[in-house]
């Protein structure tokens, strides 16, 4: 559509204008110049949003007025609608209201009419007005600060800076319609460029979410089904769980620099370390990208944590070094997905995991707590670290036989013997070190505590699937950094929906 002459009014504004005009007779008064520099704050941020309020309205106010003026400069403008009919009628006067940053504000244009058509505004194609009542700017906020905490303290601060313009429910919907086009996004965005020698690392790990009933996977909900048909009971029993809670699968991948250590370098002399030896960094994460779902199942994120490598090394150039806790489900869907892709990947299992088992086996031979037991972990840790973990295993389950161990207590040293012996794959540390990769999933561990435990395991919050998804999806954009980025992206997607046009969201004016 034909933009109209936008040049300025005086007359537009003379509300706005006046508006000022009794701000600056209040600042200038007797009275305030007896507030506190808080009165002021408080006024100026009321006046202020007053003010700006008004002067949206008055330039909406003068575009509906040029629209109309333009329009009977034209008559015979006609307006031809996305579905290619055209609108011969005109009708001036139709409005609609927007909820802004500033407060509400009404938008004034003129309605294209057609026989047996739905009515065209091309002012709403210039303004981008949304499908609902509420503006881009004030989704962005409703995001930015429900992301942060909760939806109580969302709508609080959205309230504080805009006034009663969304209500809770509203503000939680629209948190929910702001992450429809996070996955696009990514299958769009390019990964910064990197170089062959530094190495990609995959890490992949799950955290429950409390969920809703309704919100549970099917094979959860017949647990809690049971569990309530049984009747209530007044604590767990040992192991047992309660089955309130949805698995999210979490994923990252980052560039690293090599790094390369010592294993004394990770585990450190009981006696303590000398000045004599500088301990040698560990492998910085840079470019971390994260990808967090609770309604895709493990299978699927981490696909899209491949294609994600895939996208920073489509040529298999690099190292590809993927970080697990171990579980057997990980283990298998992380080959299965590499097999499929052809992808040489380096397993490792996150090495404070393995040192649990480590500890565990050590409180059955030394008291807890004490400077033995500690002596006895580093050294079997230092072991497996310059690649005997076989041996250490073996070692552990000849002790124990040597000490007669009961079976209540020998248990700790056969899991960890079984552990050690069944990931042996998984174990080359000493490789690892040599070449400078990382050998533990904080990275991963991190960003489930950021992701989730931060927001969605907040004390007393039961969470619906869609709000949850949402929340947890745009969290993980906001730590990638993209949100500006993304928000762009998603206004863009917005508008192609709303205005779907072969002339990018324009009508065509025809004679």
């Amino acid at each position: 559509m034909e933009h109209y002459d936008n040049q300025g009014t005086p007359e537009a504004f003379a509300r706005s204008v006046s508006a000022f005009e009794t701000l600056t007779a209040t600042l200038s008064g007797e009275p305030a110049g007896a507030w506190t520099h808080a009165e002021l704050e408080e006024h100026l941020q009321a006046a202020g949003r007053a003010l700006m309020r008004q002067l949206l309205q008055d330039h909406l106010d003068l575009r509906a007025i040029r629209e109309e003026e333009h329009l009977r400069t034209r008559p015979d403008l006609r307006v031809t609608g996305p579905d290619g009919r055209p609108r011969p009628w005109r009708e001036p006067g139709h409005e609609r209201w927007l909820s802004t940053l500033f407060g509400h504000v009404r938008v004034r244009r003129v309605a294209h009419r057609g026989p047996q058509v739905g009515n065209v505004h091309p002012a709403d194609v210039l303004l981008s007005l949304p499908a609902g009542r509420h503006s881009t700017g004030l989704r962005r906020l409703a995001v930015t600060e429900a992301v942060r905490g909760s939806f109580d303290q969302a709508l609080a601060a959205v309230r504080r800076q805009c006034g009663p313009v969304v209500g809770k429910r509203r503000l939680e919907e629209l948190v929910t319609q702001a992450s429809t086009d996070i996955d696009a996004f990514y299958r769009a965005k390019v990964p910064l460029p990197c170089s062959r020698d530094m190495p990609l690392v995959i890490q992949a790990d799950g955290k429950g979410v409390v969920m809703r009933p309704e919100a549970l996977r099917e094979a959860t909900r017949r647990k809690a089904a049971a569990a309530v048909a049984q009747g209530r009971r007044g604590r767990l029993a040992p192991g047992e769980k309660p089955n309130r809670k949805r698995m999210a699968t979490v994923a990252c991948v980052f560039d690293t620099r090599p790094a390369p250590r010592r294993p004394h370098d990770v585990i450190g002399p009981i006696e303590g370390r000398s000045n004599n030896r500088t301990r040698r960094p560990r492998p910085k994460a840079e470019n971390k990208w994260l990808t967090a779902s609770l309604v895709k199942t493990p299978e699927q994120v981490i696909a899209e944590a491949f294609d994600q490598a895939q996208a920073r090394d489509p040529h298999h150039l690099r190292d590809w070094i993927v970080l697990l806790d171990g579980a057997r489900h990980q283990l298998d869907v992380i080959q299965t997905e590499a097999a499929r892709r052809h992808a040489k990947i380096h397993l490792l299992i996150d090495f404070v995991h393995v040192s649990e088992y480590v500890w565990d086996a050590a409180h059955v031979f030394h008291k807890a707590g004490s400077t033995e037991a500690e002596a006895f972990t580093a050294d079997r840790l230092t072991a497996i670290l310059a690649g005997h973990a076989a041996r250490v295993a073996d070692e552990l389950l000849t002790q124990a036989d040597r000490a007669h161990l009961p079976t209540s207590r020998r248990d700790a040293v056969v899991a960890c013997h079984r552990y050690l012996t069944g990931h042996l794959d998984q174990l080359h540390y000493d490789t690892a070190l040599d070449k400078g990769w990382p050998i533990a999933t904080g990275a991963i561990e991190g960003a489930c505590r950021h992701l989730i435990a931060d927001r969605l395991d907040i004390t007393g919050a039961r969470w619906g699937l869609n709000s949850a998804e949402a929340v947890l999806k745009l969290r993980a954009v906001t730590s990638n950094g993209h949100l500006d980025a993304y928000w762009t992206f998603h206004t863009t997607r917005e508008h192609e929906r709303l205005y779907p046009n072969p002339d990018q969201a324009e009508y065509r004016l025809t004679a």
